[in-house]
């Protein structure tokens, strides 16, 4: 049995969504560790951490992100946000997954994924939301998709995903604060926070058999994670140091069965 890499304490209150991960409610928390490397498991090169609060309306999702230099240059939704550093939150559902990345512009990216195998005809995907001939869908293979013998259906042993860069997910709040100045170097900054909320009710699209809320002792398989750009002597270190709750071993976020456990409790 998988081990347990989190544990999201139940509020009886409600979170206003304003970034500030401050206020008292968070000091209820069980604020993690700090992010690993995601390859090698080693300390991560900034302090993130991350904190998990529900209710019986919405999951709450906080993060606390060390950064010297905060910058954020894309402020169009779905911008392509890993190409700049995010945090990065991904939920496991049955035969899908959601994908939310945030800049500390709060500019958000949101992708639904569907594996392909079990996207079948008259199946609870064929609606028009998930239409494929619709111009936002795409097939993805994994974070290495067009490298030689896995060109077509990449490295993952389930093969492909359907890709819908066109969802929003209902009801999603978000929220930034920086400690310092946004795209401003001449100062050294704290870093930036993020605080999220998504109700429960749009979260049942992931898993109609699932318990939404759950119910105590219910474990879900989440990603939670940060990409950071760096630019020693102008070149770009590519690919991105990622961090992340835990180790994968592998540098590739759309691996399910390498995401963290959250158990939630009462």
């Amino acid at each position: 049995m998988k081990k347990t890499d989190y544990i999201a304490k139940k509020i009886a209150t409600a979170i206003a969504i304003d970034g500030n991960i401050e206020k008292e409610v968070w000091q209820q928390a069980n604020w993690s560790k700090r992010f690993v490397d995601m390859v090698s498991g080693d300390v991560g090169m900034y302090n993130t951490q991350c904190a998990i609060l529900w209710n019986d309306t919405y999951l709450y999702i906080a993060f606390r992100a060390e950064e010297p230099f905060v910058s954020a240059t894309l402020t169009e939704r779905d911008s392509i946000i890993f190409l700049e550093n995010d945090l990065e939150l991904f939920i496991e559902g049955k035969d899908c997954y959601y994908e939310l990345e945030a800049n500390a512009a709060n500019t958000l990216y949101e992708v639904f994924f569907i594996w392909k195998d079990a996207y079948i005809k008259t199946g609870r995907f064929d609606i028009p939301l998930f239409d494929v001939h619709q111009h936002k869908a795409y097939t993805f293979g994994g974070d290495y998709d067009r490298i030689g013998a896995s060109f077509w259906k990449g490295t993952h042993p389930r093969g492909i995903r359907w890709a819908f860069t066109n969802f929003d997910m209902p009801g999603l709040q978000t929220a930034v604060q920086v400690q310092g100045t946004l795209n401003d170097n001449s100062d050294v900054d704290q870093g930036w926070s993020l605080e999220l909320a998504i109700p429960w009710s749009s979260l049942k699209i992931l898993d109609e058999e699932r318990a939404v809320p759950p119910v105590s002792g219910d474990v879900w398989t989440m990603f939670l994670g940060r990409f950071q750009k760096f630019m020693p002597g102008g070149v770009e270190i590519v690919p991105h140091p990622a961090m992340a709750l835990n180790c994968h071993g592998v540098y590739d976020t759309h691996l399910t069965e390498k995401w963290s456990s959250i158990v939630f409790e009462e």
